[in-house]
């Protein structure tokens, strides 16, 4: 078996941004996605294109070099989104989870065989995948750095997990996680952290056994939290989706730079974390969201809250994003800490009052960059 691996510029930049499709009126999200896809050129591999489920598209955006441009061309297909979308009353939502429609409501995408590979590998755990993500790609120049990259960046994904968290709420109810979407996705065989390998041969060798034993079919197929593309890059998938370009850009920017850290300073860590730590960290993450402390996320220390994580790598960073011409994305960093994930603040809805229609009011009108009308 081979797998190509495609040669990258380091540290270039991709993102894909799932988006759920929501009556505005209502809430509730709407199967109006083969409408949207009949208008574009290519609905499975365009910058508009479709997802697992009907009631949600994909915005993916091409090879950027600096953060600044691929969110700029997020902002664009979003506007032609809209533009699309207002006439029917309905709305984009960045969003891990819908807060109380049942998933099972939902129809997957009938014409993709992986897909439907998912739906009847999966049963029951693949009915409740009515969720988005965030995907974020960093170019790698080099296939034998893919994998080391892909375990350096898994380390720090629960940093990724907590600061997207957006799906505290499922069937109605406050599920005391930041990030349900998280808990989910992992129930999948070839979902979750990625396997401790360490050369490139490694890897093919594992996807053979995952091919030879029925597991997937093709190695895109192994969908780990973080893992090598053959585009020619390191994924970042633990993601939700978040509402806000600027979220989106933030988290974008720290991908950038701890991919050009990581490549230049390889060995900056003072032990290996150990895999029931890496798996402890992504609990707490998706639990905890913005309160989580997590373990080994800095050198030299055992235990550190997401905050003073963030602040650390935020001054470990700030040279490289000078570099790449992201200095004013990664500071939103401290944004997003301030006004508190998006799971904070669809709490703080709550909490103010207000029903789970008026956090996805909110979540759209994040989304859209202003308040969407009603129908």
């Amino acid at each position: 078996m081979e797998i190509n691996f495609a040669s990258s510029k380091l540290a270039t930049l991709g993102v894909e941004w799932e988006l759920a499709l929501l009556d505005v009126a209502t809430g509730e999200q709407v199967p109006v996605a083969p409408r949207v896809l009949e208008r574009v050129a290519d609905p499975q591999g365009g910058p508009i294109r479709g997802e697992f489920l009907d009631s949600m598209v994909e915005l993916v955006t091409g090879v950027h070099v600096r953060v600044g441009e691929a969110i700029g061309e997020l902002a664009g297909l979003r506007d032609q989104l809209l533009e699309w979308l207002d006439p029917e009353g309905v709305a984009p939502a960045g969003i891990g989870a819908h807060p109380f429609q049942d998933p099972r409501s939902q129809n997957a995408t009938g014409g993709n065989p992986q897909y439907r590979r998912v739906l009847d590998s999966g049963g029951w755990w693949a009915e409740q995948l009515a969720i988005n993500g965030l995907h974020i790609h960093v170019g790698v120049d080099d296939r034998d750095r893919a994998l080391a990259l892909t375990h350096a960046l898994a380390r720090l994904s629960p940093l990724f997990v907590a600061l997207s968290a957006s799906s505290p709420y499922w069937l109605g109810s406050d599920t005391g996680f930041a990030s349900q979407r998280t808990m989910l996705f992992q129930q999948l065989p070839t979902n979750g952290l990625p396997w401790p390998l360490q050369t490139w041969e490694d890897y093919v060798a594992h996807a053979e056994d995952l091919v030879r034993a029925g597991m997937v079919t093709h190695e895109t197929q192994i969908r780990w939290d973080v893992r090598p593309s053959a585009f020619g890059t390191v994924e970042i998938r633990a993601m939700d989706s978040v509402p806000t370009l600027m979220e989106i850009g933030a988290l974008a920017a720290f991908a950038q730079t701890l991919v050009l850290r990581e490549t230049r300073v390889p060995d900056g860590w003072d032990r290996p974390i150990q895999p029931w730590f890496l798996r402890e960290n992504k609990w707490r993450a998706a639990r905890y969201g913005a309160r989580a402390e997590l373990i080994q996320v800095v050198p030299g220390a055992f235990c550190t809250p997401l905050s003073e994580a963030v602040g650390f790598w935020l001054d470990e960073l700030a040279p490289y994003a000078e570099e790449l011409g992201c200095s004013a994305e990664l500071a939103d960093l401290s944004r997003i800490l301030t006004i508190g994930p998006s799971h904070v603040r669809q709490r703080a809805v709550v909490e103010a009052g207000g029903g789970l229609q008026d956090v996805l009011r909110s979540v759209i009108d994040e989304t859209c960059d202003g308040p969407r009308r009603s129908g």
